[in-house]
């Protein structure tokens, strides 16, 4: 079904170790509006939706998956020569005493992902709908992440994170549209 590429969608570039950035970015790695429960969304309700907008959330959802992979690389290499004081510093020492350096899913609080973020009602419009709200939160979360950052390199692949939430949500938005207007059609048996 996918063919991978050993290569990410944006390069990822940090300027400086700063594990205090990396706490913030383990918001959209393992929180409830983060990349992994926006990939898991998608490609689960896919199933129950007509035809004519399956191939949209298996895009998206794909497309998610590669966020994913986007932030981890930047959380690995802002914190990939930080010493454990810095860790302690920047508040990551229960994800350091927990984990190491190793990428784990929970927020930037430390709560671990839980399938509770992940919503399908069965309702074509309502999970779009739902789909939507997922990628305005996202869109928010990184231009606040941006907001924080003082690092250029980094603050590039954010925004190009940021825009691909701003597409995904149009597209969720045209296909409430088509699933909308085809509802309204009549139907002569």
């Amino acid at each position: 079904m996918w063919i991978y590429e050993k290569k990410l969608q944006y390069p990822v570039r940090v300027s400086t170790c700063n594990p205090r950035l990396a706490k913030y970015l383990i918001e959209q790695y393992g929180g409830a509006d983060g990349e992994l429960a926006a990939a898991l969304r998608y490609l689960n309700q896919r199933y129950t939706l007509p035809p004519k907008v399956i191939g949209l959330l298996n895009d998206i959802g794909t497309e998610e998956l590669a966020h994913l992979e986007m932030i981890a690389t930047m959380v690995y290499k802002l914190t990939k020569d930080a010493t454990p004081e810095q860790l302690k510093e920047a508040g990551l020492e229960p994800h350091y005493v927990d984990h190491e350096r190793a990428l784990f899913y929970h927020n930037a609080a430390g709560n671990p992902f839980t399938a509770t973020y992940i919503q399908a009602k069965g309702d074509p419009i309502t999970d779009l709908y739902e789909d939507i709200a997922a990628e305005e939160k996202a869109r928010a979360t990184y231009q606040w992440i941006i907001n924080m950052s003082d690092d250029p390199d980094l603050n590039d692949g954010l925004r190009f994170l940021r825009e691909r939430e701003i597409i995904h949500a149009q597209r969720f938005r045209e296909a409430v549209e088509i699933l909308k207007e085809e509802r309204n059609q009549k139907k002569i048996f």
